[in-house]
């Protein structure tokens, strides 16, 4: 069973590409039309000069959601005039779909074997993409820190800020240089691999194989990321209930970790997600919305 699974994950990765894409030099309009919406005030920052040094953020992009990357991308520089440079990583399906790369290269399948839960029912079993925060240094190899965000966020603040924040598995920031001098890469392999062996953690936490190792290597080892920087579980049920629309506008970053996604049905405060949403030309992205004539049918 275990061997059946890595060659779905070796099969898939192997056709996965990393493609750096300097923010700086790509206007997301050439490729996209900005779907308008009046839910939220226009960003002041706005797409103007770029200044400083750079901030690399890591973000997946997987073809079934390219739309949820684009608009985290697209919250993110709208809300800052920081020199900010985006790592997405993609499978070479989905290249054209984004429709502009300044470098690419083939991930190593090896780098996954023997290191995932035998679990066949387990979501992250086939979804390589998720692993790509365990390799950050790979990938942004000339940084000493880097931003990893998951693809359902959308970041309402200056990213600038959150540069000085730390860990948390969907939204964190490395500091590189202590990941390669620790190795932290290679301890989060042995928990995998040690998972496959004796089963540690795959039935836990979600069912999730991603979080697990992150917990385990990073325990008593980073600071507390500003609250404000991560408003999460809104996509979970009652996530209306738990916050005010006012506090979670007035929030720097959204998360809808949980089941619910702002661009399906049942999320909460998905007009705000809405905001930074860019229409897919091709049609194969678009969010699921109740309309009024739903309601009289």
């Amino acid at each position: 069973m275990c061997l059946s699974v890595n060659l779905v994950i070796l099969v898939l990765l192997a056709v996965a590409f990393l493609i750096i894409v300097q923010r700086n030099l790509l206007n997301l309009s050439d490729f996209y039309t900005k779907k308008s919406s009046g839910a939220v005030p226009e960003p002041q920052p706005g797409f103007g000069p770029r200044s400083g040094g750079q901030i690399p953020v890591l973000i997946t992009a997987a073809e079934d959601r390219l739309g949820a990357a684009v608009s985290a991308i697209h919250s993110v520089y709208s809300n800052t005039k920081a020199n900010v440079v985006f790592t997405i990583v993609t499978r070479n399906s989905t290249v054209q779909h984004l429709k502009r790369t300044t470098q690419n290269s083939y991930i190593n399948p090896e780098q996954l074997k023997g290191k995932i839960s035998q679990d066949p029912h387990s979501a992250e079993a086939t979804k390589p993409l998720a692993f790509a925060r365990f390799y950050l240094p790979l990938y942004i190899p000339e940084a000493d820190r880097a931003i990893y965000l998951d693809d359902d966020v959308i970041v309402q603040g200056d990213i600038q800020e959150a540069n000085t924040c730390t860990f948390n598995p969907g939204v964190f920031v490395a500091n590189l240089s202590e990941w390669r001098n620790q190795n932290i890469t290679g301890q989060l392999q042995h928990w995998m691999k040690l998972n496959t062996q004796e089963d540690l953690y795959s039935k836990t936490l979600g069912d999730s194989v991603i979080t697990p190792p992150l917990l385990i290597v990073f325990y008593k080892r980073h600071s507390a990321i500003d609250p404000m920087w991560h408003i999460r579980h809104l996509g979970t049920t009652g996530a209306a209930n738990r916050y005010s629309s006012q506090f979670v506008k007035a929030a720097k970053l959204l998360h809808w970790n949980g089941h619910y996604k702002p661009w399906g049905r049942g999320a909460a405060f998905t007009d705000l997600w809405d905001h930074w949403y860019i229409q897919d030309p091709t049609g194969k992205f678009h969010p699921i919305r109740r309309h009024a004539d739903d309601d009289k049918e």
